[in-house]
């Protein structure tokens, strides 16, 4: 697999679990109280261009190919509520609690129009889609609070990143100094060209652009989460771009009809485990 590195990359642990194969931070498997993945496209029920793993509606996917893969992903994370954003590209934050966070055992519940979701509650699997964008995982060891955001150039731009910390901090009183976070498999500096950044893209912005007009969104993460007040060594980055890796993840860039995978995280519905 083909990456560009950071100085915050680390490889990523590879899993396979219960007929499915997804990724795991480092940083994030410290913790026994949550379970977390970024699954590949592989090992799923879709064809064609979704093969195979496709967890996204809307697309062109059959329906009951999208809900067996779902289920699927539920089932190597040993949970059953996966919990998804209606996600368009925004700055909204979802707080998901006992009103919007569906069923006990459901792979479609919908908690809501935003494209950040954060929780409190045990059991419940926060689900993002992507094929380019960022999907950024935060976890608070001491608050016991995960949250998931959907982060493409456009969320970037509205800094979606310190909105979610900001949420987190007013309503489960989360000190940003205690949040770990994991920055997924998504477009890389070495693919992210903007041929029309000058009418997309902030001036203010522009300093994470190369010459040739290709943007480090992973880099902007990094510097908004700091600016949010997560420390820097609490930070990893994958760093594996998902238009060079298009065997590996969807991506929109490299195919444009495609699929989208999931990122995923959750607090283990045992009390008694340790942080």
């Amino acid at each position: 697999m083909s990456k560009r590195q950071s100085a915050e990359a680390r490889e990523l642990i590879l899993v396979n679990r219960n007929g499915a194969s997804f990724f795991q931070f480092e940083n994030l498997t410290r913790y026994a109280a949550i379970r977390h993945g970024v699954f590949m496209r592989r090992c799923g029920n879709s064809t064609g261009v979704f093969q195979s793993l496709n967890v996204g509606f809307g697309l062109g996917d059959g329906a009951d190919n999208v809900r067996a893969n779902r289920r699927l992903i539920a089932r190597a994370l040993e949970g059953e509520d996966l919990v998804f954003a209606e996600q368009v590209h925004g700055d909204d934050v979802i707080v998901v609690d006992s009103q919007n966070s569906g069923s006990e055992k459901g792979c479609d519940s919908v908690a809501g129009l935003g494209d950040a979701l954060v929780t409190g509650i045990s059991g419940k699997l926060l689900t993002i889609q992507v094929a380019d964008c960022q999907s950024v995982l935060l976890y608070d060891p001491i608050r016991r609070v995960i949250a998931n955001v959907h982060c493409g150039w456009r969320g970037s731009v509205k800094n979606i990143l310190g909105q979610t910390v900001r949420v987190m901090n007013k309503c489960f009183q989360c000190d940003s100094s205690d949040l770990v976070a994991g920055i997924g498999p998504s477009l890389g500096p070495c693919c992210a060209e903007f041929i029309n950044y000058r009418k997309e893209i902030p001036e203010i912005f522009w300093c994470y652009k190369s010459a040739d007009d290709h943007f480090d969104f992973w880099a902007l993460s990094r510097d908004q989460l700091v600016g949010a007040g997560v420390l820097r060594e609490n930070i990893e980055n994958s760093s594996i771009c998902t238009k060079c890796n298009s065997a590996t993840f969807f991506s929109y860039r490299a195919e444009r009809q495609t699929g989208r995978f999931a990122s995923v995280i959750g607090i283990n519905r045992s009390t008694d485990l340790p942080v």
